[in-house]
């Protein structure tokens, strides 16, 4: 199996981390070698978050390289927008609608683009666009999020689905396991 490498982007609070850890547990199930960093900028602020994970037969290093990767999931549009450029030429970004502002927009330092899904859908060469926050929130708890997001992602890669249920089993609380699973199945449908 060649390496597979996945950008997980969005910002403090969004369950990116636990998303790489459901993620990375999925891989090891498979058998797979599997390597994850992750990059907190002002999490806690709203800033940044990134977790980068390859999953192969042998894997050296968790860094992806610009162009390298073969998924991106963003928890939110101007995250995808920043972190496009990692994508490879035969990727997939799989993109949350939702937009959150950062503190420079806040601030009135600079504009939240408004064509933001627009570029992205110009320079990535295939795009999953859902909006999880309305299906987290039909849910009941927009905190699944990243969940919804997973499962959107689940659907383009060939990991059967049931070892997902396994690795949320094995990761996610109980008493928000149902809920999740059905984030899950949201996202795999949406």
């Amino acid at each position: 199996m060649k390496t597979v490498s996945i950008l997980l982007v969005g910002v403090g609070g969004q369950g990116t981390i636990l998303a790489s850890k459901i993620l990375s547990d999925v891989a090891l199930r498979q058998g797979y070698d599997v390597k994850m960093t992750e990059i907190h900028g002002m999490a806690q602020r709203g800033g940044s978050v990134v977790t980068q994970v390859r999953m192969g037969e042998k894997v050296h290093s968790p860094l992806i390289e610009p162009g390298q990767a073969d998924y991106i999931v963003a928890f939110e549009q101007l995250e995808a927008l920043r972190w496009l450029h990692f994508l490879s030429d035969e990727g997939t970004m799989i993109v949350n609608t939702q937009r959150i502002n950062p503190m420079t927009v806040i601030t009135g330092a600079a504009e939240y683009p408004a064509d933001a899904l627009e570029q992205i859908k110009a320079n990535a060469p295939r795009v999953v666009e859902l909006n999880a926050l309305e299906i987290a929130k039909q849910l009941g708890n927009m905190r699944v999020v990243n969940v919804v997001l997973l499962g959107a992602m689940a659907k383009q890669m060939d990991i059967p689905k049931e070892d997902w249920l396994a690795s949320l089993e094995a990761t996610v609380p109980p008493r928000f396991l149902e809920l999740n699973r059905q984030a899950f199945q949201a996202g795999y449908e949406a």
